[in-house]
């Protein structure tokens, strides 16, 4: 985001209190925030193209085979790694856009309205949603209509949603280094956890071709069982469907959610 950008919401013509919707969920502001991130051609280009290139490329490559490990097509498989994988990027290029906004004194004039912690929370999640669900819905239409993947529309529709609720953990790490990091480290600490969660997480290459221990580390990541979810969804051979992976992501979110609005809370003290 843009210096230009950021002080353009900053300056809005309205009163900030209204904008901020009186300490409600403030949906002029997640609007603001959508806009912004569609505005931002380098979320643009890896949320979008990055992921249908990899799935023209790779998906095409492999074909109608299936995948021996989750009994589904190798390209319905590549398509589900690549809707991940762009959600993702959706959510965690917040992360920019927060950290200029505290170097531009933007969050201390949040913190003299009435929008609590948790509204400024949920703003930032829902916009990062919104932008993920763009992403997940562009990949899995070139999937079926440019590559022909097989799997029927209620598979695709429970896959699709279950990636895009599963979002809502990177949208809260975004936040979370952008109330920490300065504009100096922002991007290589962006780099190192974005290809940590990619490359470990499975999102690139399947973990079925990787060391048995990063099979290990991989469960411990959000982006493992990001992937999963949409998996299970899709139909994928296992017992606890998408319950599983619900749950964990879920108790990543509240956990990254509690330390968070803590952050929040304690900034606002300090003022």
């Amino acid at each position: 985001m843009t210096t230009t950008t950021a002080t353009t919401v900053a300056t809005t013509a309205r009163p900030l209190d209204t904008v901020l919707g009186g300490g409600r969920l403030p949906l002029r502001y997640v609007l603001l925030e959508t806009k912004r991130q569609l505005r931002n051609v380098r979320a643009m280009v890896f949320t979008f193209a990055v992921p249908v290139v990899m799935l023209l490329v790779f998906g095409a490559a492999y074909g109608s085979q299936q995948d021996p490990t989750t009994h589904l097509q190798y390209l319905v498989v590549t398509t589900l790694q690549m809707a991940s994988y762009g959600a993702m990027m959706a959510a965690l290029s917040q992360a920019f856009a927060i950290v200029n906004e505290r170097s531009l004194g933007w969050n201390r004039q949040l913190r003299v309205t009435p929008l609590s912690g948790w509204a400024f929370l949920v703003s930032k999640v829902v916009a990062a949603m919104a932008f993920a669900a763009m992403s997940i819905a562009v990949t899995v239409v070139v999937a079926v209509l440019a590559l022909h993947a097989s799997l029927d529309a209620g598979h695709w529709a429970a896959a699709a949603f279950g990636i895009w609720c599963g979002v809502v953990p990177f949208a809260l790490i975004a936040v979370l280094i952008g109330q920490f990091a300065k504009p100096a480290f922002a991007q290589p600490l962006f780099m190192v956890v974005f290809m940590g969660l990619a490359i470990l997480g499975g999102l690139w290459v399947p973990l079925s071709i990787m060391p048995a221990w990063m099979a290990d580390v991989a469960h411990l990541l959000p982006s493992y069982w990001l992937n999963r979810i949409g998996q299970m969804g899709a139909g994928a051979t296992g017992t606890s469907g998408m319950l599983e992976p619900a749950l964990v992501l879920t108790g990543w979110a509240v956990a990254l959610g509690a330390v968070i609005v803590w952050r929040y809370r304690r900034d606002a003290a300090r003022q």
